[in-house]
């Protein structure tokens, strides 16, 4: 019997990691060993409305009437450009689809999810599912905050478990305090320039150690957002005094509890970072693990500066950039650009008139909204270079393709906007003081609930044309052949598979249209190529899917016809996604049969239903080069039947039947 709540502490009488507690309170199904699959039961869950409209059309068509979550929030934040109806259209459907299902719905303008979910809906010791990977910002209050696509959160959102492979839990040590001008944001990119993009794969990055009580709760949100970077599942910070004087500030000291790990837990491996070490960094393009100190990048002119995003948007934040910026105003060829986190972050800079200090320095004041992050606006010129104090800088992800982008903290992003070039903060002399609020100015206003539950069956849902119905699969053939659509390098990316910017995001409700994109950055006309394939196989290496939650990676080629992807890994996420859509998986058995496994060779397999039912390794036959190669499908028991029946909606609709 699998140990489930408080038993598995009493019963093995051991001490336990934070994160095994938390799993530990919320098991339904599975042991907790680690790669073992299990089930947790989940409290809140988010989506956004770039993952939300698929996760509603999926709750839909789970047949669920109302969310049986403790709460569940769907944010206007992402596709904010109203060019054209088509974001409008999904802010109505989400926001009437939110009252008839029971879910909370954030208008436009009151900011970006996570920092928003932080300060007004984050709770210690709870878990917290989302359409996007960078909920794990959510572990900065002791909270299991985890990443994954649409349709995972849909069945969530309807009481059902969410299954993950029990993971690794690696400590991360910090010990001594952050010299001046050295911030989170570069203590987030020594993580990743240790572990690099694919190092914490299999575990959840648990902090520990004396230093974090000189990290506010939002300098541990930056470090916990960019945790995703790394390949983990999430972030875990204790829940102590920072955390509670966090939200003592939001009006929410009620919900704080202590939550800590036990002095003589375990982990299964270990890095310690002494923070008097760490100095002002950025990763330079195209991955967040190209770490390199900004010492040895100055001088690198620089055509835009971009400060905001849900990685570094607080108060704090905004605020500090505001101070180094008062008084003094950018070079005419630099545009800066300032994105607050939130309607509360917006209102508390003009309330002591750092907006005004930031306007007269040059800077543009956007909406607080995800915006530049994912190509949402203020796309740089052709070949510039764009200074970001977001998360990713893969390439095109600014909306411009051949831009470079180069991840930095919000001071080392103020100090290179004033002098037109990568410049490192120390050379200004004594760092700003920027004082807290004791209390946050609190308005929920803009936070949407739900039509009570008697009344929400006469709430009509908002459906405008670009809102397409939901495409279902048939269930997966017992004989395939078919040629290698493409055959890809390591870490390829969901923004390699399907780009971000603000013309593609729109189409998110619609996935015919959006279809057309798949590669279109590697290929522009994939698409066609592989519709009139009617299957096929992309071939990739190591940590295959890195990046977004965007299920949209997965379920638009399985929309033009793809069979599967062969690969080395796979990141977490998108595996996931591929299951939920019912496009194989396959690992190679030997990486280096990719080497000679080319685009447009033709691959042929019969009884495949059987070979991917066993489990066991299984052989292709590469018909062009005459030569067989062994995978196996990366996919447990429960996802098997998935991908047999052709997706997770298949399979759901085959067992009401």
């Amino acid at each position: 019997m699998p140990f489930t709540g408080a038993t598995y502490r009493q019963e093995l009488a051991m001490p336990s990691t934070l994160t095994e507690k938390i799993i530990s309170e919320h098991l339904v199904s599975g042991e907790m060993k680690p790669g073992a699959e299990i089930g947790i039961r989940i409290d809140q869950t988010l989506a956004h409305d770039a993952t939300g409209q698929m996760s509603v059309l999926q709750f839909e068509a789970l047949g669920k009437p109302r969310a049986r979550t403790k709460r569940s929030v769907i944010y206007a934040d992402h596709n904010i450009l109203q060019v054209t109806s088509h974001n409008a259209d999904d802010h109505a459907f989400l926001r009437t689809a939110a009252s008839r299902f029971g879910m909370v719905f954030s208008k436009v303008g009151n900011g970006i999810c996570h920092q928003l979910n932080l300060e007004r809906f984050s709770s210690p010791g709870e878990t917290l599912l989302g359409a996007d990977s960078h909920t794990t910002t959510g572990g900065a209050v002791g909270a299991l905050s985890i990443g994954a696509g649409g349709l995972d959160v849909a069945v969530a959102m309807g009481g059902s478990p969410f299954f993950l492979n029990m993971p690794r839990i690696m400590a991360v040590t910090l010990t001594g305090r952050l010299r001046p001008w050295s911030t989170a944001k570069d203590v987030a990119l020594e993580i990743l320039r240790r572990l690099t993009v694919s190092g914490g794969r299999g575990h959840v990055l648990e902090f520990r150690g004396e230093a974090l009580d000189g990290l506010s709760l939002t300098e541990r949100a930056v470090i916990a957002n960019m945790s995703i970077e790394t390949g983990a599942f999430t972030a875990v910070f204790p829940s102590d005094g920072r955390t509670r004087e966090f939200f003592a500030r939001q009006g929410r000291e009620g919900d704080w509890k202590p939550l800590a790990a036990d002095p003589e837990a375990e982990y299964s491996s270990e890095i310690a970072i002494d923070l008097g070490e760490v100095v002002p960094l950025a990763a330079a393009p195209h991955s967040p693990d190209n770490v390199k100190p900004v010492s040895g990048l100055k001088g690198v002119k620089v055509d835009q500066v971009a400060i905001g995003s849900c990685t570094n948007s607080s108060f704090r934040d905004l605020m500090t950039a505001a101070v180094i910026l008062k008084g003094k105003t950018v070079p005419p060829r630099v545009s800066l650009i300032v994105a607050p986190g939130s309607r509360q972050v917006y209102w508390e800079l003009a309330r002591r008139g750092a907006l005004a200090d930031l306007i007269a320095s040059g800077a543009r004041i956007v909406e607080a909204a995800c915006g530049f992050c994912n190509g949402v606006g203020q796309a740089p010129r052709t070949d510039g270079i764009s200074l970001r104090t977001s998360n990713r800088n893969f390439p095109g992800r600014s909306g411009t393709p051949s831009a470079g982008l180069y991840l930095v903290s919000p001071e080392t992003a103020a100090a290179s906007a004033l002098a037109g070039e990568i410049s490192d903060p120390r050379e200004l002399g004594d760092p700003p003081a920027v004082e807290i609020p004791d209390l946050f100015h609190i308005d929920d206003s803009m936070f949407v609930q739900p039509a009570p539950e008697a009344e929400a069956p006469d709430v009509e849902i908002v459906r405008g044309p670009s809102i397409a119905p939901l495409p279902l699969f048939g269930p997966l053939a017992d004989s395939v052949e078919a040629p290698v659509m493409l055959a890809l390098g390591d870490n390829v990316t969901t923004d390699d598979i399907l780009p971000a910017g603000a013309h593609i995001l729109a189409l998110r409700s619609n996935i015919p249209a959006i279809s057309r994109y798949i590669f279109s950055n590697i290929e522009p006309d994939f698409h066609l190529r592989q519709k009139e394939s009617g299957a096929g196989f992309v071939t990739g290496g190591a940590n295959y899917g890195q990046g977004s939650s965007r299920e949209h990676a997965a379920l638009c080629p399985r929309y033009l016809g793809l069979t599967g992807v062969i690969a080395e890994s796979f990141a977490r996420i998108h595996q996931a996604n591929l299951c939920n859509f019912g496009l194989l998986p396959l690992v190679f058995a030997d990486p280096k049969d990719r080497r000679w496994l080319l685009q447009g060779h033709t691959l042929r397999v019969e009884g495949l239903r059987s070979k991917v039912k066993a489990g066991a390794h299984f052989a292709i036959l590469d018909a062009t080069a005459m030569r067989e190669f062994e995978v196996r499908v990366d996919a447990s028991e429960r996802q098997v039947e998935m991908l047999l029946a052709g997706g997770l909606l298949a399979l759901a609709g085959r067992s009401r039947q």
